[in-house]
């Protein structure tokens, strides 16, 4: 059976709403989160992706109370992540209705995290997010805190290493793309697709549908996720669906 792509809004949540902006630097304010949400209840969204950027950086704990308001309004799977330090943040946020958890600087720090988060709720909810920084020598190196501090990782090894914990999914963003409107990194991604058996989610500079298709059929992502593309532009999420479609990418519609 063919798996069908999935394409993903991405939603950065910052203090009392939605922000975006260029290379990780998220200040420009989208709107309020549940509008959001409500708008892709109607636009056949497959998965939407919820990330709370300032509370890793504020040492604070996921609002668990903010995703369970958020959760009862959603009608699609939603992974979340921020603040996420420890099994029990993974198992509070699957109990308020996220359908799956993204960890990322915990998980840099402690990688048994991955272990745990998986064996006790299992893989298919447990996403590591690995943001990706090209150097201009052409140096790919992993980057925590959103974005802000120097791993010295690779992300290629960084990522089977996440697989091998345990890791279902990987969300692979690139730092220097993100915001760009100028594509994905495909090959970062085709290199990191490449390395793993679990999906691969390709994030970070979307500026129109021929971007998602030449991800996935150049860098084998299996979904892809956007922000910019859907909150500056008069893209939607079913056109990207259909233009995938008429490229024959196997999609849901």
């Amino acid at each position: 059976m063919t798996v069908k792509i999935r394409v993903m809004p991405t939603l950065l949540f910052r203090d009392m709403g939605l922000v975006k902006g260029v290379g990780f630097d998220s200040w420009r304010r989208t709107g309020s989160a549940m509008q959001a949400i409500k708008v892709y209840n109607m636009r056949e969204v497959d998965e939407l992706v919820f990330l709370d950027i300032r509370a890793t950086p504020d040492g604070r704990d996921p609002d668990f109370a903010q995703i369970d308001e958020l959760a009862d309004e959603c009608f699609m799977p939603m992974t979340v992540g921020g603040g996420v330090r420890n099994p029990d943040h993974i198992g509070g946020l699957l109990a308020v209705g996220a359908d799956k958890v993204a960890i990322n600087t915990a998980a840099l720090a402690r990688p048994g995290l991955i272990r745990d988060g998986a064996l006790r709720y299992g893989s298919q909810c447990i996403v590591v997010s690995i943001d990706v920084l090209r150097h201009p020598d052409g140096r790919l190196e992993v980057m925590s805190h959103c974005g802000k501090q120097a791993t010295g990782r690779d992300p290629v090894e960084w990522a089977k290493e996440a697989e091998a914990m345990g890791a279902g999914e990987i969300l692979l963003t690139s730092v220097d793309r993100d915001g760009t409107f100028e594509g994905y990194d495909v090959a970062l991604t085709r290199a990191v697709v490449d390395a793993l058996k679990i999906p691969v989610i390709a994030s970070g500079g979307c500026g129109k549908y021929e971007h998602m298709a030449e991800v996935l059929a150049k860098g084998k992502a299996d979904a892809v996720a956007a922000a910019s593309i859907f909150h500056f532009t008069e893209q939607t999420p079913r056109e990207a669906k259909l233009y995938l479609k008429s490229q024959g990418f196997k999609v849901r519609v």
